[in-house]
């Protein structure tokens, strides 16, 4: 255990993430299964709204499964549960069954999202204590790029031989990759500390997590509850702008399809760009200032972009908006391991992302429901720019609430009162 190498358990994490990623690539199967089998879009897209759905129920529920069996057995029983939800989608597809598809790959591929989601984000955290935000950055940069290496081989794959064939090629090529993954992959020993961490702390102190408590506890705190509305809002205001990026580019700069098609392709590599870039970011200006910096971005964003008509400055703004709601992702269990310690890290994150489980509902609903009342995308701006400013004030909210701990526990040391967990 003690001669792994944290930087090939990184590996392992994205290995992982990059399997599981995949399910960002689902686009590339609604046309083609609307001409084979004729399942309208609306149709075809519930399945990947289960699976959202269920990703970050079965995280919240088996968060604690997580910790207590480790990563590698997690990994494992993420790689079975995916492996199988991908390869029975192409069975359902062959036996042209809706109601078995949606099981397959909304449920059961579902819940190979939540295990391999938080499996390898938790034991990073713990592996790199000196530099979470990149670590954590680097694996759900897997899960952001997913799609960019699944999406052209699934696209041809469907072409030079058939869709359900398609399904199973994929669905045994993740179960390889994630079980590979999950055999590396391990806690590291207990007080294991990273050659010259000590040393680098004079250069770049780290500071003391802010308590160590467990999944129970942390839900009984308010800094809890203002990350969970911080992460609702911020993952609400992204997908709604992945839900529906090509028709609002087309709408309000007159870009064509195939122009349209293009910037939804680039925002791909922002997604998972932004989910590195602002992790590592993290590790220098805090996780509460990056969260702040986000908010502030959008709001200006929300509110110009419906004033541009030049598709290329229209792109550049969804780019930036895109890459807050990547980042937002891969610095939360940063964020979460700096507010309540590692001792259950993989459970408080498996709550939090039952928010991803809600907005990922309520962004494309609302923004569907707004467009079929006003036939523009104008208000939605502003709706969403005004929620992304209640988040820049919650996370004012945290700041403070994050600065009167630290002072009480600042107080409380000076008194020699101070308890060893919080």
């Amino acid at each position: 255990m003690a001669n792994k190498n944290r930087w090939l358990i990184a590996l392992s994490a994205v290995a992982i993430h990059l399997s599981i990623g995949s399910v960002y690539a689902y686009s590339v199967y609604q046309n083609p299964l609307k001409e084979t089998l004729g399942w309208e879009k609306t149709d075809v897209s519930l399945a990947f709204t289960i699976a959202i759905f269920i990703l970050g129920i079965a995280a919240a529920f088996f968060g604690r499964f997580v910790e207590k069996r480790g990563p590698r057995v997690s990994a494992m029983i993420a790689a079975v549960f995916f492996g199988i939800g991908i390869i029975g989608s192409g069975f359902a597809i062959q036996l042209e069954n809706y109601v078995l598809f949606l099981i397959f790959f909304g449920v059961i591929g579902g819940l190979g999202l939540g295990f391999g989601y938080i499996a390898p984000v938790s034991t990073l955290v713990k592996w790199f204590p000196d530099r979470r935000g990149l670590a954590t950055g680097m694996a759900v940069m897997g899960f952001g790029a997913g799609a960019l290496i699944t999406s052209p081989i699934a696209s041809r794959l469907m072409i030079a031989t058939s869709i359900p064939t398609t399904f199973y090629v994929l669905g045994i090529s993740y179960f390889i990759l994630m079980i590979l993954g999950a055999l590396y992959i391990a806690k590291p020993p207990e007080g294991w500390a990273p050659e010259g961490m000590e040393e680098n702390r004079e250069e770049r102190p780290v500071k003391a997590d802010l308590a160590q408590l467990t999944a129970n506890e942390a839900i009984k705190t308010k800094r809890f509850w203002l990350l969970w509305i911080m992460m609702f809002i911020n993952i609400s205001a992204g997908i709604m702008i992945l839900s529906v990026a090509a028709p609002m580019a087309q709408e309000i700069t007159g870009a064509s399809a195939i122009t349209a098609a293009g910037i939804v392709g680039i925002m791909g590599l922002f997604n998972g760009g932004g989910r590195i870039g602002w992790a590592s970011a993290s590790d220098y200006l805090g996780r509460g200032n990056t969260y702040m910096t986000f908010f502030l971005i959008q709001v200006a964003a929300f509110f110009i972009l419906p004033f541009i008509t030049n598709s290329f400055i229209f792109s550049v703004f969804l780019y930036i908006i895109v890459s807050c709601y990547g980042g937002g992702f891969a610095s939360l269990p940063a964020f979460i391991g700096d507010l309540f310690g590692t001792k259950q890290l993989g459970a408080i994150h498996g709550y939090l992302l039952t928010s991803w489980s809600i907005a990922g509902v309520v962004g494309p609903m609302l923004v569907s429901s707004i467009y079929e009342n006003t036939q523009s995308y104008t208000i939605t701006f502003y709706v969403f720019g005004t929620m992304l400013a209640i988040g820049f004030i919650v996370s004012l909210l945290m700041k403070r609430d994050i600065k009167k701990i630290r002072t009480a526990k600042m107080q409380k040391r000076a008194s020699g009162q101070l308890s060893l967990n919080n």
